[in-house]
């Protein structure tokens, strides 16, 4: 199931939860990115 985070509270929020609205139901805020997740480091030959 996808997750975004929320820019102000940076609460993790469900795509459930959003529904049609879409608007932090912690905080209100209105600004999401997706959380990323663990970057690989590979060494340059």
């Amino acid at each position: 199931m996808q997750s975004y985070k929320c820019f102000k509270c940076e609460k993790k929020i469900n795509v459930s939860a959003l529904d049609k609205r879409f608007v932090c139901p912690h905080c209100g805020g209105k600004i999401f990115f997706k959380a990323r997740t663990k970057i690989k480091k590979v060494k340059a030959k």
